[in-house]
C-alpha cells in the first residue's frame, strides 16, 4: 500500500480486486467494498469537471479516514459512457475491525454521492436521456 488515501475519476473500467489491493495492509482486519453498479437502463453517461471532483472525493476520504480509525481508503468514479450492469463507482476502506470499516465505507460514498462535482445522465433503449437528480445523504 502506497498512500493511505487513493482516487481516480476516469473513463477507464473500474476493478474491485485493484480497489482491494490499494487498501489492503497488515494492520487492516477489515476491508468494505461499496460498487454502485448501473441497474434498469441499458447505459449511463457520466460527467465530471475531474480536478475538482477528484479533490473534493480526496478531501472526503481524508476526513473518514481520520473519524473513523480508517487504514485506508480508496475510490475510483467513471466518467463517460457506463453500461448495464458496470461498476461507475467504487469505494473500498480498511480498518482494524469492522465497525469502523463500515461506518467509513458509508460515510465516504454517501458524501462522495452528495458533494463530488459529478453527474448523471441516463441513456434509456429508445434513446431517450435524462439528468439523475441527486438526493443528499441521511
Amino acid at each position: 500500500m502506497s498512500a493511505p488515501v487513493h482516487v481516480r475519476v476516469s473513463e477507464d473500467r473500474l476493478s474491485l480486486d485493484q480497489l482491494s489491493r490499494t487498501v489492503g495492509s497488515p494492520a487492516a482486519g477489515a476491508i468494505v467494498i461499496f460498487c454502485g453498479i448501473t441497474r434498469e437502463v441499458p447505459r449511463l453517461d457520466y460527467e465530471a469537471y475531474r480536478e475538482m471532483a477528484e479533490e473534493k472525493m480526496r478531501l472526503i476520504l481524508s476526513e473518514c479516514l481520520k473519524r473513523h480509525g480508517l487504514a485506508a481508503a480508496a475510490a475510483e468514479h467513471r466518467v463517460g459512457e457506463v453500461g448495464l450492469g458496470e461498476p461507475s463507482v467504487i469505494v473500498a476502506v480498511s480498518a482494524a475491525h469492522r465497525p469502523e470499516a463500515f461506518a467509513g465505507a458509508r460515510e465516504a460514498i454517501d458524501r462522495i454521492k452528495a458533494e463530488a462535482p459529478i453527474w448523471k445522465r441516463e441513456i434509456d433503449a429508445d434513446g431517450g436521456e435524462r439528468w439523475a437528480g441527486g438526493e443528499l445523504p441521511a
